[in-house]
């Protein structure tokens, strides 16, 4: 067995991933001087945005466009480029964020191809070790590699004899032309990818155990995003009323979803995070989709729903979510189901603190921004601008945030991460402001 290496490391500061997260996290870092070292196990940054990406984590397809609209998408300063559409594709986000990344030097801090294999505790430090069989320690972990890698599967009854795969193995519609296709699930990637196939499939199924509101990207000719966010601002609403506002007027643009046979949820739209589609409606509306409910059995070539419905299909891709996973760490250091929606300020263990998630998160609103704010939060801790209260604080912090999460969205995992980006963006700017991390 080889001798491990013992290298004694430039910085203090271990970022894992090199994606959108862990680049704007080593900006801010590397603003307030402090020295870090980014670890990306592919070859280049842009983590889910580089199609195809060899560190076999991205679940990026070729039609894939970004659900939230360019002027609320760029960094506070490195906006989008004006001229680009209101939707960006993946190729021109990934381009924005490799021109962010050498505007501002952070390519210089990533070393990549090295995988990091597990990170574990030495007292208040860190033990890093790479699948080179090297060694590092650091005073902070931050953990930048997203969490839409793992894929999550349903387990129905039965047997499907044709293909099936999870939508994280998407890339294009060209393996399901003239078959006859069941999408599972009904979120942003379900919806987009059953749209994507349904140009070239015979048929396309949405099956969905309890449907979801399904919002326009445009109401009034606008993204709906800066329409909701023109709302809020002008009457100084909370996301709740404006998202019920919104819920009364996407009926005006679109109409009654349940016209197109697609229930409506029994619970209100504040209480999910609804999807977004220009087309699965009207791609109803034309006979190329078609919505089912739960899959009862899997039977052969054949499926068999709740409603007592059977129909022939060719192949099944399901878009069922993800679990969050991190194989580096031990589940006695940090077990995501137990501790993923536990962190204070949504970033720090509250058993390690030295251990940082960036990115962790799921905004209603934008994610981008929010990660930006999230590593000048982390900056400004990690360099003594700002304290923490204790860890009883700290834990009443999270005990707060847990009970408001379970009282506005559904209980359901889905919604472990979720955030709201006005409440969640105002936390951490009154930290910022007031130089010390609050527990409200």
């Amino acid at each position: 067995m080889a001798e491990t290496e013992q290298t004694v490391s430039k910085a203090d500061i271990c970022i894992i991933g090199a994606g959108s997260s862990g680049m704007t996290v080593a900006k801010a870092l590397k603003e307030v001087g402090l020295a870090v070292e980014v670890f990306e196990k592919g070859s280049d940054i842009g983590g889910i945005w580089r199609y195809e990406n060899d560190n076999g984590q991205s679940s990026c397809y070729a039609s894939l466009h970004i659900d939230t609209s360019r002027p609320n998408l760029g960094y506070s300063d490195f906006p989008l480029d004006p001229d680009l559409p209101d939707f960006p594709s993946h190729e021109q986000f990934l381009e924005h964020l490799e021109k962010y990344a050498d505007r501002f030097g952070l390519r210089d801090l990533v070393t990549f191809k090295t995988e990091i294999m597990s990170v574990e505790p030495i007292g208040e430090r860190f033990r890093v070790s790479f699948a080179s069989g090297e060694e590092r320690e650091y005073g902070t972990v931050i953990v930048a590699n997203g969490h839409l890698s793992d894929p999550k599967l349903p387990g129905f009854p039965g047997k499907f004899d044709g293909p099936e795969s999870h939508a994280h193995h998407y890339r294009t519609a060209d393996p399901f032309a003239d078959k006859r296709v069941m999408v599972v699930g009904i979120g942003n990637s379900a919806v987009d990818i059953a749209v994507d196939i349904a140009r070239r499939a015979k048929h396309v199924y949405v099956s969905t155990r309890r449907s979801a509101w399904v919002m326009p990207k445009y109401l009034m000719g606008k993204p709906i995003d800066q329409v909701s966010g023109a709302i809020a601002r002008r009457f100084r609403l909370s996301t709740k009323t404006t998202r019920r506002i919104m819920s009364w007027l996407i009926p005006l643009g679109v109409g009654d979803q349940r016209r197109f046979g697609l229930p409506r949820p029994k619970h209100p739209m504040w209480r999910e995070h609804a999807t977004l589609s220009q087309e699965l409606l009207p791609y109803i509306g034309h006979g190329y989709i078609s919505v089912k409910p739960n899959v009862r059995e899997l039977r052969g070539k054949t499926v068999a729903f709740v409603d007592g419905s059977e129909e022939a299909l060719d192949a099944i891709i399901y878009a069922t979510g993800y679990n969050i996973t991190f194989p580096f760490l031990p589940t006695d250091v940090f077990d995501p189901k137990q501790e993923a929606g536990c962190l204070y300020r949504r970033m720090l263990s509250l058993r390690y603190p030295g251990l940082i998630f960036a990115g962790l998160v799921q905004p209603v609103g934008p994610t981008i921004p929010l990660v930006e704010l999230q590593g000048k939060w982390i900056a400004s801790l990690l360099s003594g601008q700002m304290s923490l209260p204790g860890p009883a604080d700290r834990k009443r912090e999270v005990d707060v945030h847990r009970a408001n999460q379970k009282k506005t969205y559904l209980d359901s995992d889905r919604y472990v991460l979720e955030v709201d980006y006005r409440t969640y963006s105002g936390q951490m700017k009154r930290d910022l402001q007031t130089g010390g991390a609050g527990i409200n």
